[in-house]
C-alpha cells in the first residue's frame, strides 16, 4: 500500500509527463543558390586580371582546368547588392595527399574584400572526390571613405586556386562549377551618397600613332635656294640681347683696362 507521499510523488510525475512540452521550430534551410533559367553556360577563365571572363549574376561556369592553375573571373556589382559566390571543384582519383583549396574577391582597384560566410578555404583529404568553397561579400555601398575599404559599385574579381598541395599532385585535372549570386538587401538602410564613376581601370590598350606628314620646302630647287631672312632671327630673340651684351661687356673691358693702365715709370 503506497503512502501518502508516494501517491504525491506520483501524481506529480504523470502531470509532469502529460504536459505538452513546448514546440521546437525546425531551422529555416539556407537556400541553395541556383542558376538563372535560360542562362548561357561559360566554359573558360582567364589567369590574370585583364583577361579575366566576364560572367552575369545567375550565370553558370564549368571549367576543366589543372591543379596549380589560377582562374579568374570578373562581375559587375551595383549598389545595395549582396554577392555569394559557390564553387565546387572536383578532384582527381589518383591523389597523394591533402589539398586546401580558396577563392578570393577583389574590387576593381584591386583591392581584396572580406568574405562575411562561407567556406572560403577549405581543405580535401586525399579520398575527397569533391571540395565546396564559399564566399558571401558584404554589401555593396553607394559611397565611402578612401580608407574604408569598403565594397563600392564597379568590377569584381573572382580568384579561385590551390594554395596548399602535394608537388605530385600538381597538374591533375579539375572540374570547376562556379556560379555568382546577387541579392538585394533590402532591410539595409540608405546610404546618403553616391559614387560618380565605378571603380574600372582603364585597361583598354591604346591605337598606334599614323607617321606624321612630310612637309615639302617652298620655293624652286627642291627647297635650296633660302633667303636671308630665314637665318637671320627675329629682332624680340635672346640671342639678339646676348649677342649685344656680350659685345658691350667686351667694350667695357676695354675701355676699364685703358682707363686703369698705369704709365710706363722708364
Amino acid at each position: 500500500m503506497l503512502t501518502r507521499s508516494a501517491t504525491a510523488a506520483a501524481l506529480i510525475a504523470a502531470g509532469v509527463a502529460l504536459t505538452p512540452g513546448p514546440v521546437l521550430a525546425a531551422p529555416t534551410p539556407t537556400p541553395t543558390p541556383t542558376p538563372t533559367p535560360g542562362a548561357v553556360t561559360v566554359t573558360k577563365a582567364g589567369t590574370s586580371y585583364l583577361s579575366a571572363t566576364p560572367v552575369a549574376a545567375g550565370q553558370p561556369v564549368r571549367v576543366a582546368a589543372s591543379t596549380g592553375e589560377f582562374l579568374y573571373w570578373s562581375f559587375p556589382a551595383a549598389a545595395g547588392e549582396i554577392h555569394e559566390i559557390t564553387a565546387t571543384v572536383t578532384l582527381a582519383q589518383n591523389r597523394s595527399g591533402r589539398s586546401t583549396w580558396t577563392v578570393e574577391v577583389f574590387d576593381g582597384l584591386r583591392r581584396r574584400q572580406a568574405c562575411t560566410a562561407g567556406a572560403q578555404t577549405p581543405t580535401a583529404d586525399a579520398s575527397a572526390r569533391t571540395v565546396g568553397i564559399g564566399c558571401t561579400l558584404r554589401r555593396v555601398r553607394p559611397w565611402a571613405e578612401p580608407w574604408s575599404g569598403d565594397p563600392l559599385p564597379g568590377t569584381y574579381y573572382v580568384r579561385l586556386a590551390v594554395v596548399d598541395v602535394p608537388e605530385t599532385d600538381l597538374g591533375l585535372p579539375i572540374d570547376v562549377d562556379l556560379l555568382v549570386s546577387t541579392t538585394d538587401d533590402a532591410g539595409s538602410s540608405a546610404d546618403d551618397g553616391r559614387l560618380e564613376a565605378a571603380l574600372v581601370p582603364p585597361t583598354s590598350a591604346g591605337s598606334i600613332l599614323a607617321a606624321e606628314p612630310t612637309v615639302a620646302p617652298q620655293g624652286d630647287d627642291d627647297g635650296w635656294n633660302l633667303s636671308l631672312t630665314g637665318w637671320l632671327p627675329e629682332a624680340g630673340s635672346r640671342w639678339i640681347w646676348t649677342t649685344a651684351g656680350g659685345m658691350l661687356a667686351a667694350v667695357a673691358g676695354v675701355v676699364g683696362f685703358a682707363l686703369t693702365r698705369r704709365p710706363s715709370t722708364r
